[in-house]
């Protein structure tokens, strides 16, 4: 019989994901995974950590499983906590549930689960497993998009390997959420009717500003509106360059000064704000709301723009670079000067958007069909043929 160790994380998705495993006939342990001591930042109620170990620990019992709780909070610290902070204060904006199943689910768990003699590690994700036997006799192994269009979290794993893959099982990737639901109801599941976890991976909601200030001191800094009739790009440059030289114009951010613009408020820091985000600003009086369009945190300036159609907040090209980048499907690397058409997100329950990857020296070019909004340093982009996700970068 096949062992198969799961995250059990209190949440109905995994829930179903164990019985799922134990009907199919795995031997099946259940593992949950504390990651955060610290309740100082936590909005304590949202999610707090003890109450879903209590109830993966109640759906262990009543699927008849072994269970046990590992603490994972110092590896969290190092390899998400840090990074997180790291990023913020060199302006970027980090995706730590990406991180989070790249270095602790995929990482650190699943070298416990190999410990405990597992041969499979399984999640609650909405999102699919496949298979290609090669001439060989190898195999290569697929990422696909969870059936729920809805729920699909594929994007979230876009940074494991063949090997992590090989290792991993989806049980709910098939399903629907009201069916997972219906599953946990009819199974007598305690967390059938519990809502969704929100906020960073394993730790729950917590108050980011707060959560910053505990390594980014406060530090007070203008706030500059710029005109929504500021040329970003010499457009009359664009016709006299090669192809990579558009490429790589088109891929820069946008270079304001306090000039180009007015001063219309006051920051607690750039390192607390991000491209394209509305709220925190504080400043009223516009017509339209301000969206902040990029932040220097070197100067320790935030500009802003009126409304979400602000040309600023727009770009048609992104760069990834060789040391970010990563292939699900290492055949389908694509090598110097050979370019792709694919489908690529720069965000989770993004609508999937026509591109074209162009590979140079050095890293790979995203270039969108269509200008997309707040194409955010930090982040990473995820690209796709039809529902396989073949690979994904962070953007620079």
């Amino acid at each position: 019989m096949k062992k198969v160790v799961i995250g059990l994380s209190g949440g109905v998705d995994s829930s179903v994901a164990a019985y799922l495993l134990k009907e199919q006939g795995y031997d099946v342990i259940g593992l949950f995974m504390k990651n955060w001591h610290d309740d100082t930042v936590t909005i304590s109620n949202e999610c707090p950590w003890l109450e879903d170990s209590n109830d993966a620990m109640i759906v262990a019992e009543k699927l008849g499983i072994p269970f046990q709780t590992v603490d994972l909070s110092v590896d969290y610290k190092e390899r998400i906590v840090d990074y997180m902070f790291n990023e913020y204060e060199k302006g970027r904006t980090p995706n730590p549930d990406v991180l989070c199943n790249r270095e602790i689910k995929f990482d650190v768990f699943m070298k416990i689960a190999l410990q405990l003699g597992a041969d499979y590690v399984a999640t609650g994700h909405y999102c699919r497993k496949g298979t290609i036997t090669n001439n060989d006799g190898s195999k290569t192994y697929q990422l696909l998009s969870g059936k729920d269009p809805n729920k699909d979290q594929s994007y979230f794993l876009c940074q494991l390997s063949q090997e992590q893959l090989s290792k991993t099982l989806f049980p709910i990737g098939e399903l629907l959420k009201p069916e997972v639901r219906k599953i946990a109801a009819a199974n007598d599941l305690i967390t059938a009717e519990k809502k969704d976890s929100q906020g960073l991976c394993f730790i729950g909601k917590v108050r980011l500003p707060e959560f910053l200030q505990q390594k980014l001191k406060p530090k007070k800094g203008t706030i500059i509106e710029i005109p929504s009739h500021t040329p970003i790009y010499n457009t009359e440059k664009i016709d006299f360059l090669t192809k990579n030289e558009e490429l790589a114009y088109r891929s820069q951010k946008p270079k304001y000064h306090l000039h180009d613009g007015k001063v219309v408020g006051e920051h607690q820091g750039a390192h607390y704000f991000t491209k394209g985000q509305r709220k925190g600003l504080a400043v009223g009086g516009t017509k339209e709301p301000l969206f902040v369009i990029e932040t220097d945190v070197d100067e320790n300036i935030i500009y802003t723009g009126q409304g979400k159609n602000h040309p600023g907040l727009y770009r048609h090209t992104l760069f990834v670079s060789d040391e970010e980048l990563h292939w699900v499907r290492t055949d389908l690397a694509l090598k110097e000067d050979e370019r792709m058409e694919v489908q690529a997100r720069i965000r989770y329950r993004q609508e999937l958007q026509k591109a074209t990857l162009y590979k140079i020296n050095g890293g790979l070019y995203v270039d969108f069909e269509q200008k997309q909004s707040a194409i955010t340093e930090g982040q990473f982009v995820a690209w796709y043929c039809n529902d396989e996700l073949i690979g994904s970068g962070v953007i620079s």
